[in-house]
């Protein structure tokens, strides 16, 4: 008998809790034996860290660690190949990449109602420290990972801005140029894995890889998918570089959803949201206080990196009225302009506002999905907004601008994902007023690798700036951000790749922008 969405909803829901049964690391420190693979247990079992290990949202004295087991990554029930029972998995962490000072060592339990993943939240370690970590289960070892703890006082922190990694649309060089830059922090910006079937979403040159199964609609489905994307070796590699900050923007679910409303017509939306939340949940470096719980998940937090910057992420998604005018690009569209409209939700907009009114850092880091500012794509007279985009809801903008305005926080900086073209543009009190007053700015980072190579066009971009004063910068070609910050500015590189269609590009800095402390302005 088919089950109705609410109990299923529950069981997904009742499943993520039982895999989430995660013990804070306060292991001893005491040096132990040395860890060493087990030649018998090589023999009979294959390795189960495919996917790779990652850590995230550091702390002054921790860090979450991740990995999840899976010897079969693609088996079709979502499983990894690991058997339906509780695997020890064992962790170590240490101040050098040797494992030689061992600091910190402990077990989890990778459940299979959670896909066997396993997040260790640490504490107890310096700040401002380097570590390395790996793990050991079923007589392997894993690779090691390079990590960090935030400092309490800070002279300099470098991070990159990523989105947008549509895996058939091209290889991710993207992420492994990044990663070789050694960032002290990863910021994604959401569309970590699509939704389509195999060869639906289809690059303007075509597509070079071909996703596992159908469209997402199980939890099973989800699984499988992330799973695909983390056999990707650069993704992997970016991942034991650095820690990652991480939030979700739409295709982590599906294509466009907005709070309760599916993007698509695909039926039971709700079932797809639970188990979209609690796949995610499972193969990211996120702590508990992000356990999916049902049709919920808890995304947005704060990251601080000592008196030098406060990350504030924000969740686009869960909140949101529905798109107006049926969603997309549109001209005209009152619907967008009522008051009552919101994007953020009063409660997370209100979150945001203290938050920036009693941040300490410098810098106030403001991660979400969609481009804030207005954008105009249509080159000539009449207009053109996307409605997807805070476009849509310009009167939740007027109470993010007022609130970056009025909060006292010097130096707020928008991050964006989303778009798939990189931009730099001032955010405005009024879009239609060249005279507004400059509340911040906003970098949007183009996509790892969706769209596939992209292209370069002077002359549409000359009309696109032309078209939209406050906009600096635009690229329509693949990367990253990569970012600076100091006590006096923050340095902002467009980092671009030609081509992603083969493996190996390599990438350039396509403009550079600076934004002096106190100042709210692009230079």
């Amino acid at each position: 008998m088919e089950q109705n969405p609410s109990r299923r909803v529950f069981m997904i829901a009742a499943a993520a809790g039982a895999g989430s049964l995660i013990l804070p690391a306060s292991a001893g420190a005491s040096t132990p034996a040395p860890w060493t693979t087990s030649a018998r247990a090589g023999r009979a079992a294959p390795d189960p860290f495919t996917l790779g290990i990652a850590s995230g949202d550091p702390a002054a004295d921790g860090f979450v660690l991740w990995t999840r087991l899976a010897p079969d990554p693609l088996a079709e029930d979502g499983h990894g190949g690991v058997p339906a029972r509780d695997v020890e998995v064992g962790w170590q962490i240490a101040a050098d990449e040797r494992f030689r000072q061992v600091v910190r060592t402990g077990t989890a339990t990778a459940r299979p109602g959670s896909a066997h993943s396993v997040h260790v939240e640490v504490e107890g370690l310096q700040p401002g420290r380097e570590y390395f970590y790996r793990f050991r289960a079923n007589g392997h070892l894993s690779e090691v990972g390079r990590t960090l703890t935030a400092p309490t006082t800070a002279s300099s922190l470098s991070f990159a801005a990523v989105s947008c990694a549509q895996y058939e649309h091209g290889y991710y060089t993207a992420y492994r140029r990044m990663a070789e830059q050694h960032p002290d922090l990863v910021v994604h910006l959401g569309d970590y894995i699509y939704e389509y079937s195999g060869g639906v979403y289809t690059a303007a040159d075509g597509n070079v890889r071909r996703h596992a199964g159908g469209k997402l609609q199980t939890l099973a489905d989800y699984r499988v998918r992330h799973a695909q994307y983390k056999t990707d070796p650069d993704l992997r590699f970016a991942h034991r570089q650095s820690p990652w900050v991480v939030i979700f923007d739409d295709h982590e679910v599906e294509n466009n959803w907005a709070g309760d409303n599916p993007g698509t017509l695909v039926p039971d939306f709700a079932v797809r949201k639970a188990a979209g939340f609690q796949a995610y949940y499972e193969n990211m470096p996120l702590r508990r206080s992000a356990v999916a719980r049902g049709l919920h998940i808890k995304i947005n937090r704060r990251i601080e990196w000592g008196s030098l910057a406060t990350f504030h992420m924000l969740d686009t998604r869960q909140f949101r009225d529905d798109q107006p005018c049926d969603d997309g690009m549109r001209s005209g569209c009152d619907e967008r302009l009522g008051q009552e409209r919101v994007m953020l939700g009063d409660d997370q907009l209100k979150w945001l506002a203290g938050g920036l009114r009693s941040s300490s850092g410098t810098w106030d880091l403001i991660a979400q999905q969609i481009i804030v500012g207005q954008r105009d794509y249509h080159l000539g007279p009449g207009r053109e907004l996307n409605v997807d985009a805070w476009d849509g809801y310009p009167a939740e903008r007027d109470r993010l601008l007022a609130a970056l305005s009025s909060s006292g926080a010097g130096n707020p900086v928008v991050l964006t994902g989303d778009a798939h073209v990189a931009s730099a543009a001032d955010l405005v009190t009024d879009f239609d007023d060249p005279d507004a007053e400059r509340v911040g700015v906003e970098l949007v980072s183009t996509s790892i690798s969706s769209d596939g190579d992209g292209y370069h066009d002077p002359a549409r971009d000359a009309a696109l700036l032309a078209e939209n004063p406050q906009l600096r910068f635009v690229n329509e070609r693949r990367g990253y951000i990569m970012c600076t910050a100091t006590p006096q500015e923050l340095k902002a590189d467009f980092r671009t790749l030609d081509y992603i269609s083969r493996r190996g590009a390599p990438a350039k800095t396509a403009a550079t922008f600076t934004v002096p402390a106190g100042e709210r302005v692009l230079t």
